[in-house]
């Protein structure tokens, strides 16, 4: 892979960055690269595989992230991903839920840097396409300086393509995994001095980054800018990747355009039997700044979950905000309107 293809990313966001949602961000940027949920390698192996990754042709580059420490299960699920059509697997080595604790995969497993590198020399033997791994710098009481530094030589040593990092340590004792998103005090300087040890190694930064201006800051001493919370939350920050970044144009100047684009997806998923909530659900911040946002969400709120709501009511929601375009940059002038 090609260091451009890293140079920005959408997380990997449990309950958010579903097949509906990376549609949605692929309208508005072509170069973002697209990451699923996280999902198990018994769900991949065992589960209805059409369901959780079926996905549509316009998101690529999309990359499938799975959860899991078997180096077996790992192979077979990333070769799985592989038939799919995913264009990159990656490996989450940062999720301090319970739930991934208790199944020994996610953040925990910066404590198992050998088992982590083992997976990822398993699926390299398995797959042609790359492999990544997503991690923090450490969790607890480990050191970050010697934690990141062991978990980055290992699995690049195993293969790994490129590893995107966390900013942040995981407590994975006495924090929730809310807490452990805001919490942990941001490090920024310890990826960079990663980055400045591996140069010829890809290295994606992670974590508190809220704007296309802040990913600007962070490129000018790593790879690639993965945004999480912003990009969901407030969508609109997309439309300005593709000029801000690549320094090509935008497939949509607003975010109006990008909802008359996304019509016939969302036509077509309704005649599949998809509830409208399931998709405009990951709507609610797309006018944020803009008159008339807070009657497009309410609308949306009120009519979209009923059942047989149609697309008209997504346009209805539409028709009340303000007609000015939201162009790139045009936020903060309307910041008190919604």
């Amino acid at each position: 892979m090609e260091y451009q293809d890293y140079r920005f990313s959408v997380a990997p966001m449990m309950d958010w960055t579903d097949r509906h949602c990376r549609v949605f961000h692929r309208l508005m940027s072509r170069r973002a690269r697209l990451y699923t949920e996280m999902l198990t390698t018994g769900a991949v192996i065992h589960g209805d595989r059409a369901r959780l990754l079926g996905f549509d042709a316009s998101e690529h580059p999309v990359a499938l992230q799975l959860g899991g420490s078997d180096p077996g299960d790992l192979a077979t699920a990333a070769q799985i991903g592989e038939q799919f059509g995913y264009d990159e697997i990656n490996l989450n080595v940062g999720c301090p839920s319970d739930r991934v604790k208790d199944g020994r995969f996610g953040a925990c497993l910066m404590a198992e840097p050998a088992l982590v590198a083992e997976g990822v020399a398993a699926m390299k033997r398995a797959v042609r396409i790359p492999v990544t791994v997503k991690c923090r710098i450490g969790i607890d009481d480990q050191d970050p300086e010697v934690a990141l530094d062991t978990l980055a030589r290992g699995v690049i040593a195993a293969g790994a393509d490129a590893l995107v990092v966390h900013a942040r340590k995981a407590w994975l004792n006495g924090l929730s995994p809310k807490e452990n998103r805001d919490i942990p005090p941001l490090a920024y300087d310890r990826v960079y001095r990663l980055k400045a040890a591996l140069p010829d190694v890809p290295i994606i930064i992670n974590g508190g980054i809220t704007s296309v201006a802040e990913a600007k800051q962070h490129l000018a001493h790593v790879d690639g800018v993965m945004l999480g919370r912003a990009a969901y939350q407030e969508p609109w920050r997309l439309l300005s990747v593709d000029s801000e970044l690549f320094g090509e144009t935008s497939p949509h100047a607003t975010m109006k355009d990008v909802f008359t684009a996304m019509l016939p997806y969302i036509e077509r998923q309704l005649a599949e039997g998809t509830r409208l909530h399931s998709i405009t659900r990951h709507f609610v911040g797309a006018f944020h700044g803009v008159p008339g946002a807070r009657a497009f969400r309410r609308h949306l709120a009120e009519n979209g979950v009923r059942p047989g709501a149609g697309i008209e009511v997504l346009r209805d929601a539409i028709a009340r905000v303000d007609d000015r375009a939201l162009v790139t940059g045009h936020i903060t002038a309307c910041a008190d309107a919604a």
